[in-house]
């Protein structure tokens, strides 16, 4: 469960990024959430 709990964090961030951001803010928040997350389980668990 505790390797899950970035994922389940960054669902939620882009849950609530896509219901309330938009525009470019809205992809850059989604990428900047994506690439936090992919950093946290290749760069992070190392």
């Amino acid at each position: 469960m505790e390797q899950l709990l970035p994922y389940i964090i960054a669902l939620i961030l882009i849950v609530i990024a896509w219901k309330v951001l938009k525009g470019l803010v809205k992809t850059l928040a989604l990428v900047l959430i994506v690439a936090a997350a992919a950093w946290f389980w290749f760069g992070g668990m190392a």
